[in-house]
């Protein structure tokens, strides 16, 4: 895509779009900055199908009635090492800002505690979840349902998510070590961004509503993603059904689209997440062996080789410096959304 077909937009520009937008359609102020966050970290670091994009997906669950807009999350103190917060039906980040603290000081406690969100909609990455966690010098893993959109493996209907895993682990310096991926081969926004732009998806990415291969995005769309690594990511898929569902009390992917009943809204149900203080295994020897740790991720680079989220890292510096790039088409449709 040339420069002509693209708008530059500096990183605080996205975040006043975003506002202006979120607050244009009802969404109350506290959940406007939340998800405008989310929004503006996922355009930072180059994810386009994370980033202003998905100020579509956000207004159109508005437009749905299927998120509260005015939610007001309540933290449950459930035991030493559990923390609950009912979303009340509003979009997950703000759930997760109200119950972080809880989970932080629970796992610096016990040595480890869990987090269980329930009730909220669901739209976004869960790695600036992890980081966050990570940043507080916890190791941290989080995952999340949402629509049955995902065939099993040797299946050819519609039954998981996409349902993402994240995993955090801090470092020194600036970044923890991060991977955050969908156990679909590919997350359900690369397959729509494809359809937009008219372009093939690689095979492997989807099946149309026969059950045969495709590479035309919106049959992919209207038929049935797949997911990574064969059966391997589908046994994976199902971990994430059953302990981000009724583990924590909450819906699977099929339930969370039979709510839906057909009006495209974001997914709605749970997420799962688990911090641990390595200092609660290790006690004082805890920095010594974190700093062991760099051996294996010096091991990686240095064949060559390259760590998740490291191009997302070098992204960021570079939307730091310069701002970003929107295809022009895509502002001028997120722009529609102020009229």
């Amino acid at each position: 895509m040339s420069e002509v077909e693209k708008v530059r937009l500096s990183l605080d520009e996205v975040a006043a779009l975003s506002r202006a937008i979120l607050t244009r359609h009802g969404l109350a102020p506290r959940h406007v900055e939340a998800v405008t966050a989310t929004i503006v970290a996922g355009e930072r670091d180059e994810c386009a199908s994370h980033g202003v994009y998905r100020l579509l997906v956000c207004v159109n669950t508005l437009n749905t009635g299927k998120v509260v807009k005015d939610a007001i999350p309540v933290v449950h103190d459930v035991a030493p090492a559990l923390v609950r917060v009912d979303a009340g039906g509003g979009f997950a980040q703000t759930a997760f800002e109200a119950g972080l603290p809880s989970l932080v000081e629970k796992a610096r406690a016990n040595g480890i505690a869990a987090f269980g969100i329930n009730h909220c909609v669901h739209f976004a990455a869960l790695w600036p979840e992890v980081e966050a966690i990570a940043e507080q010098g916890l190791v941290a893993f989080a995952c999340t349902p949402s629509h049955a959109w995902v065939a099993p493996a040797g299946g050819i209907k519609p039954l998981f998510g996409t349902n993402p895993i994240a995993f955090g682990w801090p470092r020194p310096g600036d970044y923890p070590y991060v991977f955050d991926f969908a156990t679909s081969a590919v997350a359900r926004g690369e397959i729509e961004l494809h359809r937009r732009a008219g372009k093939p998806i690689p095979e492997g990415w989807g099946i149309d509503s026969e059950g045969q291969p495709t590479t035309d995005a919106k049959a992919a769309l209207d038929g049935a993603m797949l997911t990574f690594g064969g059966h391997k990511g589908s046994a994976l898929a199902t971990m994430v059904e059953l302990i981000a569902g009724p583990m924590i009390g909450d819906m699977t992917s099929a339930e969370s689209i039979a709510l839906d009943a057909g009006v495209g809204s974001s997914p709605i149900g749970g997420e799962f997440i688990l911090a641990i203080d390595p200092a609660g295994f290790l006690g004082a020897e805890a920095a010594g062996h974190i700093e062991r740790a760099e051996a294996v991720f010096d091991a990686i680079t240095g064949q060559g080789a390259r760590l998740p989220s490291q191009r997302r890292f070098e992204a960021r510096a570079r939307s730091l410096a310069n701002g970003v790039h929107v295809p022009r088409q895509l502002y001028q449709d997120v722009q529609a959304l102020l009229d």
